[in-house]
Protein backbone atom coordinates (compact mmCIF):
# COMPACT_ATOMS: atom_id res chain seq x y z
CA UNK A 1 0.00 0.00 0.00
CA UNK A 2 1.74 3.39 -0.97
CA UNK A 3 1.76 6.23 1.40
CA UNK A 4 -1.06 8.48 -0.63
CA UNK A 5 -3.25 5.78 -0.02
CA UNK A 6 -2.86 5.41 3.50
CA UNK A 7 -3.35 9.62 3.05
CA UNK A 8 -6.67 8.90 2.32
CA UNK A 9 -7.33 7.04 5.43
CA UNK A 10 -5.74 9.64 7.05
CA UNK A 11 -8.05 12.35 5.94
CA UNK A 12 -10.96 10.21 6.36
CA UNK A 13 -9.91 11.05 10.31
CA UNK A 14 -8.86 14.15 9.87
CA UNK A 15 -11.91 16.05 11.64
CA UNK A 16 -11.34 13.49 15.21
CA UNK A 17 -9.09 16.30 16.55
CA UNK A 18 -11.40 19.67 15.62
CA UNK A 19 -15.01 17.88 16.39
CA UNK A 20 -12.96 16.68 20.11
CA UNK A 21 -11.93 20.36 20.36
CA UNK A 22 -15.45 21.69 19.27
CA UNK A 23 -17.71 18.82 22.43
CA UNK A 24 -15.02 18.76 24.44
CA UNK A 25 -13.25 22.00 24.95
CA UNK A 26 -15.32 23.36 27.32
CA UNK A 27 -19.56 23.45 28.36
CA UNK A 28 -21.57 20.24 29.08
CA UNK A 29 -22.07 18.33 25.84
CA UNK A 30 -25.38 16.60 25.19
CA UNK A 31 -24.57 13.17 23.25
CA UNK A 32 -28.51 13.01 23.43
CA UNK A 33 -28.49 16.08 20.76
CA UNK A 34 -25.22 16.58 19.18
CA UNK A 35 -26.16 18.66 16.26
CA UNK A 36 -28.18 20.97 18.33
CA UNK A 37 -25.00 21.32 21.14
CA UNK A 38 -22.88 21.82 18.49
CA UNK A 39 -25.05 24.58 16.22
CA UNK A 40 -25.19 26.61 19.59
CA UNK A 41 -21.67 26.61 20.10
CA UNK A 42 -19.68 30.16 19.54
CA UNK A 43 -15.86 31.34 19.27
CA UNK A 44 -12.86 29.07 19.19
CA UNK A 45 -15.30 25.90 19.50
CA UNK A 46 -17.70 27.07 16.88
CA UNK A 47 -14.79 27.13 14.11
CA UNK A 48 -13.17 24.09 15.66
CA UNK A 49 -16.72 22.27 14.40
CA UNK A 50 -16.48 24.29 11.15
CA UNK A 51 -12.99 22.35 10.65
CA UNK A 52 -15.12 19.33 11.39
CA UNK A 53 -17.52 19.97 8.66
CA UNK A 54 -15.27 21.03 6.24
CA UNK A 55 -13.21 18.40 6.37
CA UNK A 56 -15.96 16.04 5.44
CA UNK A 57 -16.30 18.41 2.43
CA UNK A 58 -12.70 17.87 1.38
CA UNK A 59 -12.37 14.32 1.79
CA UNK A 60 -14.34 13.18 -1.49
CA UNK A 61 -12.28 15.18 -4.27
CA UNK A 62 -9.35 14.60 -2.62
CA UNK A 63 -9.89 10.43 -2.06
CA UNK A 64 -10.78 10.06 -5.80
CA UNK A 65 -8.26 12.25 -6.83
CA UNK A 66 -5.99 9.69 -5.11
CA UNK A 67 -7.52 6.70 -6.61
CA UNK A 68 -7.73 8.24 -9.96
CA UNK A 69 -3.57 8.69 -10.08
CA UNK A 70 -3.11 5.02 -8.67
CA UNK A 71 -5.57 4.05 -11.60
CA UNK A 72 -4.02 5.85 -13.64
CA UNK A 73 -0.45 5.06 -12.95
CA UNK A 74 0.64 8.90 -12.36
CA UNK A 75 4.18 8.86 -10.47
CA UNK A 76 3.67 7.33 -7.27
CA UNK A 77 6.74 9.79 -5.82
CA UNK A 78 4.44 13.03 -7.29
CA UNK A 79 1.30 11.05 -5.84
CA UNK A 80 2.56 10.75 -2.28
CA UNK A 81 4.23 14.12 -2.30
CA UNK A 82 0.72 15.86 -3.41
CA UNK A 83 -0.91 13.28 -0.90
CA UNK A 84 0.81 14.35 1.97
CA UNK A 85 1.01 18.06 1.29
CA UNK A 86 -2.45 17.91 1.49
CA UNK A 87 -2.57 16.38 4.89
CA UNK A 88 -0.53 19.12 6.06
CA UNK A 89 -2.05 22.37 4.44
CA UNK A 90 -5.59 20.31 6.03
CA UNK A 91 -4.09 20.40 9.52
CA UNK A 92 -2.33 24.07 8.62
CA UNK A 93 -6.56 24.95 7.63
CA UNK A 94 -7.91 23.76 10.88
CA UNK A 95 -5.20 25.25 13.55
CA UNK A 96 -5.43 28.84 11.39
CA UNK A 97 -9.22 28.56 11.60
CA UNK A 98 -9.06 27.72 15.29
CA UNK A 99 -6.56 30.80 15.82
CA UNK A 100 -9.20 33.19 13.89
CA UNK A 101 -6.60 33.83 10.89
CA UNK A 102 -9.14 34.03 7.94
CA UNK A 103 -6.51 35.46 5.11
CA UNK A 104 -4.05 32.44 6.00
CA UNK A 105 -6.47 29.97 6.81
CA UNK A 106 -7.86 30.23 2.87
CA UNK A 107 -4.38 30.64 1.36
CA UNK A 108 -3.75 26.86 3.21
CA UNK A 109 -7.58 25.91 1.76
CA UNK A 110 -6.07 27.20 -1.57
CA UNK A 111 -2.56 25.15 -1.12
CA UNK A 112 -4.78 21.74 0.01
CA UNK A 113 -7.39 22.35 -3.65
CA UNK A 114 -4.71 22.72 -5.63
CA UNK A 115 -2.87 19.56 -4.25
CA UNK A 116 -6.19 17.71 -4.99
CA UNK A 117 -6.07 19.79 -8.82
CA UNK A 118 -2.41 18.35 -9.44
CA UNK A 119 -3.19 15.06 -8.23
CA UNK A 120 -6.12 15.09 -11.25
CA UNK A 121 -3.17 16.89 -13.65
CA UNK A 122 -0.34 14.64 -13.12
CA UNK A 123 -2.82 11.83 -13.86
CA UNK A 124 -4.41 13.11 -17.40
Amino acid sequence: MTIALWCILAAGFLHLPFVGAAKFGGGRFDNNNPRDFLAGLDGWRKRANAVQLNSFEAFPLFAAAVIVAHLLHADQGRVDTLALAFLALRVVYGVLYLANLATLRSIAWIGAQACVIALFVISA
